[in-house]
């Protein structure tokens, strides 16, 4: 195990999340569409996503009543924006105040709301249905840690990952920010330690294979205890 693999306790006000997030729309690091605000390709490749948004809308769809969906990390809302009508109430929530206070100019809808929140830090909504869509790969483990808890009050979380092909170690520690660990060969398994969420079942819902060396995105159905 190396060092950057090891859990280290920083006082919150260190954590670069909520600025390496804001810097990376303010300078474009994910690229950009012309719009003052952009999530990069994996939220508006058609190849991408597609298979999300129709795998999603099956499995909300299986419900008899719409459900409320609390969206974690909702970016710049090309993805959130096709599943608000599959939704009772849908919460989208992301750290970036400018990035917020954009989306809710731009996206007015009846059952439709944005929250600024540091999802590792603060108090989380109440809802049936949670999205994270490759949120948690941008994150330390620490701050993983930390929602772990508060996920297991939910009954159903919908993870995408962008994971190694094949067999990787899991969970090696990362500095917040716009990378990923699959510099390290490494990606996020909420099952595995040192997250250990305890689930009653998971179902993969998808799987795009980007390429050669390039990796896959995952997404798994949990159905919690």
């Amino acid at each position: 195990m190396d060092s950057s693999d090891k859990l280290f306790k920083p006082k919150k006000e260190a954590w670069p999340t909520k600025a390496a997030m804001s810097q990376v729309y303010n300078l474009g690091l994910w690229g950009s569409n012309n719009d003052a605000f952009y999530s990069g390709e994996g939220s508006h490749k058609k190849d991408i996503v597609e298979p999300y948004i129709l795998a999603v809308k099956a499995f909300v769809n299986t419900f008899s009543t719409p459900q409320i969906i609390c969206d974690l990390g909702c970016g710049d809302f090309n993805i959130g924006k096709q599943l608000v009508c599959y939704s009772e109430n849908y919460i989208a929530i992301d750290i970036v105040p400018e990035l917020i206070s954009y989306n809710k100019s731009k996206f007015q809808l009846k059952n439709l709301e944005f929250r600024c929140l540091d999802i590792a830090e603060d108090n989380l909504p109440e809802a049936d249905v949670i999205l994270l869509r490759q949120v948690l790969q941008h994150l330390s483990n620490e701050e993983i840690i930390l929602l772990v808890k508060k996920l297991k009050r939910y009954k159903y979380i919908i993870l995408t990952e962008h994971l190694p092909e094949g067999a990787f170690i899991p969970n090696r520690n990362i500095i917040s920010g716009q990378g990923i660990r699959l510099k390290k060969k490494s990606g996020v398994n909420l099952l595995k330690a040192p997250f250990n969420l305890d689930v009653l079942n998971q179902k993969e819902l998808s799987r795009i294979n980007l390429g050669p060396k390039k990796g896959v995105i995952l997404t798994v159905l949990y159905e919690l205890v």
